[in-house]
């Protein structure tokens, strides 16, 4: 038994495929099925039930692909402590954050972490808030950038800051007289979001159960919307189709934004998320975890309210 071996059966469970599975760890399918056909003699066990087009965990297997995950990363901990006198500073972190946060903190973020930590280069990755969950709980990202509640088990998460919603209106729209809008008016708009699966857009929805009207009552403008990006969004308002919800920081004080958007600031109690850093119980830098917390707090976010710990 190997910890190659081992890493393989545990990207067949998560693929489910096996081809899929050797793409990620980089081998031919070839390679990876002999691999897994010796662990499971060798085990005495079929951890895997081979149908035409998809592959199976069996109950067995369930148990042995957690087992080897947990000994995967206790050897990721081993190379770790044989570094304990180093720098962890020092090395790739990888970091994942979801769609509506990642396009407006990393500019912020890249160059002050760059400034405290210039050993320690960020790889990043843009995805939604389960997709990111999953592959931290695998130990393929270290630390994650989502919007709370976020709770998965062995996992850490750390507040950031709340960052409140504006409305987001066409340049001339007749609102664009109003100091504060009230968010149940939005309602009353023809109102564009962002599709199922992102996390804002059931934020939303949850503080205006009303938009859910708005979003399905023309299906020409949900297909238009769904999995559309902010800035999509952004555009659309300014090209008059609509008005929208935004974080704050993805609103835009651009000359773009200024000239073809209007900004408004909802009514108390103003809507808000809150964004949180989230990471591995067992992962062994919390300097770099830090770095990354002081990083985002002195960026210049000037319209969140960052949270002290």
């Amino acid at each position: 038994m190997t910890l190659t071996e081992l890493r393989y059966i545990v990207a067949v469970a998560r693929e489910r495929h096996f081809g899929h599975a050797a793409e990620a760890c980089h081998v031919s399918q070839p390679t990876l099925s002999v691999a897994v056909k010796k662990l499971e003699d060798e085990l005495g066990v079929t951890l895997f039930e081979r149908n035409r087009g998809e592959v199976s965990v069996t109950p067995v297997g369930e148990r042995v692909v957690a087992q080897a995950q947990r000994t995967l990363e206790a050897a990721e901990g081993v190379l770790t402590a044989a570094r304990e006198g180093q720098d962890q500073l020092s090395g790739p972190l990888r970091v994942g954050a979801i769609f509506t946060i990642a396009p407006y903190l990393m500019p912020h973020l890249i160059p002050a972490l760059r400034a405290s930590a210039p050993h320690m280069p960020l790889v990043i990755e843009e995805n939604y808030t389960a997709r990111l969950a999953e592959r931290l709980k695998h130990g393929e990202l270290d630390v994650i950038v989502i919007s709370l509640p976020f709770d998965e088990p062995g996992i850490v998460t750390l507040p950031l800051y709340d960052e409140p919603f504006v409305a987001v209106l066409p340049a001339g729209h007749p609102w664009s007289e109003r100091e504060e809008l009230g968010l149940t008016e939005m309602a009353s708009e023809n109102l564009l979001l962002l599709g199922a699966g992102h996390c804002f857009r059931d934020q939303v929805l949850e503080l205006c159960p009303n938009c859910h009207r708005t979003v399905t009552s023309d299906h020409s403008i949900q297909r238009t919307v769904e999995g559309s990006s902010l800035e999509t969004i952004r555009h659309m308002v300014a090209s008059g189709m609509g008005v929208t919800i935004l974080p704050c920081t993805a609103a835009g004080a651009d000359r773009y934004a200024q000239r073809l958007l209007t900004l408004r600031r909802f009514r108390p109690p103003v809507p808000s998320r809150r964004v949180a850093l989230a990471w591995r119980v067992s992962f062994p830098r919390p300097k770099a975890i830090e770095a990354v917390r002081q990083a985002i707090l002195d960026a210049d976010l000037t319209c969140v309210e960052p949270i002290k710990p």
